[in-house]
C-alpha cells in the first residue's frame, strides 16, 4: 500500500486571499489564487492538479495494459481538459475529457480502442473521480 501527501496553505478570503500548493515528494509547488482557479490569473489550481493526475494515472495505466494485451508502446502522452462550472450554485467538475496518443507497434485500431477505453474506467484517478457526470476520451494511433 502507497501513502502519498500534498499540502495546500490558504490565507485572506476567496476573492482576495493567496495560496500555496506543495506535493509532499517535493517535486511540485505553485501559488493559486482566486483569479488563477475562476479567471485566466497566474498560478495553478486544483483543478488543474487534477487533470494532471488523471492524464499521468491513465498513460500509465494505458501503457500497462497494451504491454498485459502483448504490446510494448513506445509512448503515450495524455493531455485532460476538465470543463469546471456551476451546478446549483456550487463550482462542480462536470466532464474531463482525456486526449490520447499513442504509438504502439503491431496493434490493430479496435484492440487500440478497446485497451485504451479499459484504462479510461479502470485508471485510480479515473475510479477515484467516479462522481464527474462525464469522462470521454479520444485516443488515436500514430503509426
Amino acid at each position: 500500500m502507497s501513502t502519498r501527501t500534498a499540502e495546500a496553505v490558504w490565507k485572506g478570503n476567496l476573492k482576495e486571499g493567496e495560496g500555496v500548493m506543495r506535493l509532499g515528494s517535493g517535486a511540485f509547488e505553485g501559488q493559486y489564487s482566486y483569479s488563477s482557479r475562476f479567471e485566466e490569473g497566474v498560478g495553478t489550481n486544483p483543478e488543474e492538479l487534477i487533470g494532471a493526475a488523471h492524464a499521468g494515472c491513465f498513460s500509465m495505466a494505458f501503457s500497462d495494459d497494451l504491454d498485459q494485451a502483448g504490446f510494448t508502446p513506445n509512448r503515450v502522452q495524455t493531455k485532460a481538459t476538465l470543463t469546471f462550472e456551476k451546478v446549483e450554485g456550487k463550482s462542480t467538475i462536470r466532464r474531463i475529457h482525456l486526449d490520447a496518443e499513442a504509438e504502439v507497434p503491431g496493434i490493430d485500431e479496435a484492440t487500440f480502442q478497446r485497451v485504451a477505453e479499459g484504462a479510461k474506467v479502470g485508471c485510480p484517478v479515473s475510479r477515484a473521480l467516479a462522481a464527474v457526470p462525464e469522462i470521454t476520451l479520444n485516443a488515436r494511433l500514430v503509426k
